[in-house]
């Protein structure tokens, strides 16, 4: 009898044993599979949010075919203790493996709603977000100026939400003060700022932000930022350039991000300015002039006067010999590229062509010609269209166009 009992025990362990084992190959096999999602979603994690809860929402919202088989596989992924707050974006036919995944190891948001304060050279602007999964894009919900009046209701309805992420970019050739300035007038940064960072110091580019972070700490990122580029750059500078120290090629950087918002003509314009300088001449380059009145407090709003373009200061290059002593603005990464690798060109001169880009000439007889044909365009009424904000160097005194006796680089 105990020899029929135990092997009727056997037998039975035999079979779970086999029963088991079929179980979690089946379920290996849902874990890895493609799920049921038949579109996009956008699903959130909150914070301290715990597995159990998120596989049942992942199942309410038909993202998984078995919240328990995913919990489970999650676990014996080592990934159920490892959750990031946030909004992630789940594709159809997300597998339960690929889920897990992106809950777990993507380390951001991928989806849901954003806040982007954007620093412009004409101003500053909120810009709230949301991201469609029909369309697989963001899609503008509301923009207004921080510092105009209140804010609108479709912003202030969202505000508070946990899950909404913040940022702040950096135009290229913004300057320190329209930072710092942009910076105080929005409620969801803190902290004081003491002073404005030198100018040329802060990088242009995009930074994740947390609400009620500190000003000051965000500056610090920026500056830190731009001495890396400006570091990385200088490392691989071309051979022959005449600047003495780094910041020296950030001062040309901040020329040429101001004469140029074409991408491709940064080098080229550099070397004009390089090329002028080796012959002893002077820059002359209408936006030195206009930070010297400015000071980079706002834009000038007007043409430059007579009187100005004779004024001494010490970023005036139509008086002063070589490079402004500052920075006149924060260059992007690419002006400070080609501060330090211009193209190797013979130009002394460059006009707007009126299509967004410049003509460059190397003589002054063919300067002369392009600064005609630009002249018929104006007078046509082609709109300036260099992108720079403060337009190709015209000479333009009390809202005329006049050659200096010397002509200037960018006439």
């Amino acid at each position: 009898m105990w020899r029929s009992l135990a092997s009727n025990a056997l037998t039975l362990f035999i079979v779970v044993f086999i029963l088991m084992a079929g179980l979690i190959t089946w379920g290996k096999r849902q874990y890895v599979a493609p799920g049921p999602l038949t579109q996009t979603i956008c699903f959130k994690v909150g914070k301290g949010a715990k597995m159990s809860a998120v596989s049942a929402a992942l199942g309410q919202q038909g993202a998984v075919s078995d919240p328990r088989i995913f919990r489970i596989g999650a676990e014996y992924s080592g990934l159920s203790g490892k959750l990031k707050f946030g909004s992630y974006l789940l594709p159809p036919g997300a597998s339960m493996a690929e889920v897990a995944t992106a809950l777990t190891t993507s380390g951001q948001s991928t989806c849901g709603q954003d806040v982007n304060l954007r620093i412009g050279v004409a101003g500053s602007e909120i810009v709230l977000r949301a991201f469609d999964p029909a369309t697989n894009a963001y899609a503008e919900v509301a923009k207004f100026d921080p510092a105009a009046g209140a804010a609108p209701p479709e912003f202030t309805a969202v505000e508070n939400e946990p899950d909404l992420r913040w940022r702040v970019t950096l135009a290229e050739g913004v300057t320190s003060w329209q930072v710092v300035e942009s910076l105080k007038a929005v409620d969801f940064l803190t902290g004081t700022i003491k002073t404005v960072p030198p100018e040329g110091t802060l990088a242009p580019q995009s930074y994740e932000v947390e609400k009620g972070g500190d000003r000051a700490a965000l500056l610090a990122e920026m500056t830190a930022k731009q001495s890396a580029i400006l570091a990385e750059a200088w490392a691989s500078r071309s051979e022959g350039l005449p600047y003495k120290t780094p910041e020296e090629a950030l001062v040309m950087a901040s020329i040429v991000e101001k004469e140029t918002g074409v991408a491709e003509e940064r080098p080229r314009v550099a070397s004009v300015f390089l090329n002028r300088m080796a012959q002893g001449m002077k820059l002359q380059t209408d936006p030195t002039v206009i930070y010297g009145v400015t000071k980079g407090q706002g834009l000038l709003g007007r043409g430059l006067r007579q009187s100005e373009l004779r004024r001494e200061t010490p970023w005036n290059t139509y008086v002063i010999q070589g490079l402004p002593v500052t920075p006149i603005c924060n260059p992007g990464r690419a002006a400070i590229e080609a501060a330090l690798k211009p193209e190797n060109t013979d130009y002394l001169y460059f006009v707007a062509t009126g299509t967004g880009g410049h003509a460059f000439a190397a003589t002054l007889a063919e300067h002369n010609k392009n600064v005609a044909k630009w002249r018929a365009q104006q007078a046509a009424g082609a709109p300036d269209t260099t992108g720079t904000g403060s337009g190709p160097d015209t000479g333009a005194v009390d809202g005329t166009v006049t050659l200096p006796t010397t002509p200037p680089a960018g006439n």
